[in-house]
């Protein structure tokens, strides 16, 4: 599943840069692949939780199992909601070159990796470290809307575009987040300490 949203993620990127507006829909069409998943593993998880009655180190990776195929299904709707940006951009020119655009898309997409990978290897160093990263993704959010504000307030006729790209930039921010809520989660599995709603780690 992890595998298949990182195809979601980095398909709407590529159909963004490429204005293709045909990828952006397949994208959008392998939506229900990553929901069909996500109830695959939820009655996967309840039938062990009612059949076995797990306890401690199980339980809570049943429960962040459960968790994390949620956080995956939400980053696929958000992949296709950039799908949808992009088709409706792709009827007018394009506003401007995309520069923060794909880094931001690059770095959420290296979180999401991490996330997964520190789930599968229970690391909790590397969990801590996707949460720092988070913050790199707000800068470059703060700094494209501040790029795409000026392209509105200098012409009223961009101002659609504009929102546009803003809503995409928004959109990848999210996945940067939920990326960020699986690996709160492995370092709950791990550690058994909820590090949700504190104070982030710095980034070296």
């Amino acid at each position: 599943m992890g595998a298949l949203v990182e195809t979601q993620i980095q398909g709407a990127l590529s159909a963004l840069m490429e204005r293709n507006s045909s990828a952006a829909r397949q994208v959008i069409d392998d939506d229900h692949l990553v929901n069909a998943m996500d109830v695959e593993i939820d009655e996967a998880c309840l039938r062990l939780l009612a059949l076995h009655q797990p306890a401690a180190g199980d339980l809570r990776f049943i429960t962040t199992a459960m968790k994390i195929s949620t956080e995956l299904e939400r980053m696929s709707d958000l992949s296709e909601n950039i799908c949808e940006r992009t088709i409706e951009l792709n009827q007018e020119p394009q506003l401007k070159p995309y520069i923060d655009i794909p880094r931001m898309a690059n770095w959420a997409m290296h979180m999401v990796k991490d996330s997964l990978h520190a789930f599968v290897t229970r690391d909790a160093i590397l969990a801590r470290k996707v949460c720092a990263d988070d913050s790199f993704i707000d800068q470059l959010t703060e700094q494209l809307f501040r790029e795409l504000l000026s392209f509105m307030l200098e012409n009223p006729q961009t101002i659609t575009r504009a929102i546009r790209l803003m809503f995409i930039g928004k959109y990848l921010e999210r996945i940067a987040d939920h990326a960020t809520n699986i690996a709160e989660l492995v370092v709950y599995l791990v550690e058994g300490k909820i590090i949700r709603h504190t104070a982030p780690p710095t980034s070296a």
